[in-house]
């Protein structure tokens, strides 16, 4: 699987990532105990089977064109009840824009994964991949009330098969 993220700006990674050690601190699961070199926060924005010949450039000028995109963050919520426990992305116009500029560009892509599909998708960052709604009261309190803003900055790829990411973006 391959998929098409954005990445946050260095203020609003430094947010995420201090929510993730509370989360941690209090005993709750949390993203910070992944330590693999590709973990950081991100907003997914399509997945994928594999990227068809010359989608890599094609977003790759996409992105350029487009980002920073700024952000700000909302609720802190359990998706589904019994899953993710993920900090809302307030939608915008430029990001359902491009979100949506994204597919077109996947459109002959194989294995689209339906739940980043347009006007399904929720946009989000995650906290903990499995959490119990029974917890969220605690995860809310210890996330804080805050709603952060930043950008998302960069975008990249990431290919579960070998598990590397692969830059979309040059760097800024």
């Amino acid at each position: 699987m391959r998929t098409v993220e954005l990445v946050c700006s260095p203020g609003l990674d430094a947010e995420v990532r201090a929510v993730w050690d509370r989360l941690a601190a209090a005993g709750l699961p949390n993203l910070a105990r992944n330590t693999h070199p590709t973990n950081r926060p991100h907003l997914t924005l399509a997945a994928v089977d594999d990227f068809p010949p010359g989608v890599e450039r094609r977003l790759a000028e996409l992105f350029d064109t487009v980002l920073p995109v700024p952000v700000t963050l909302d609720r802190v919520v359990v998706l589904d009840g019994s899953a993710p426990l993920v900090w809302l992305v307030r939608s915008t116009p430029a990001l359902t824009a491009l979100h949506a500029a994204v597919w077109d560009v996947l459109a002959e892509a194989d294995g689209h994964r339906p739940w980043h599909a347009p006007g399904v998708w929720v946009p989000h960052l995650s906290l903990a991949l499995r959490f119990r709604n029974a917890d969220l009261r605690l995860a809310r309190a210890v996330a804080g009330g805050q709603r952060p803003t930043g950008d998302f900055d960069a975008a990249r790829s990431y290919d579960d098969t070998d598990r590397t990411v692969t830059p979309l973006t040059r760097l800024r």
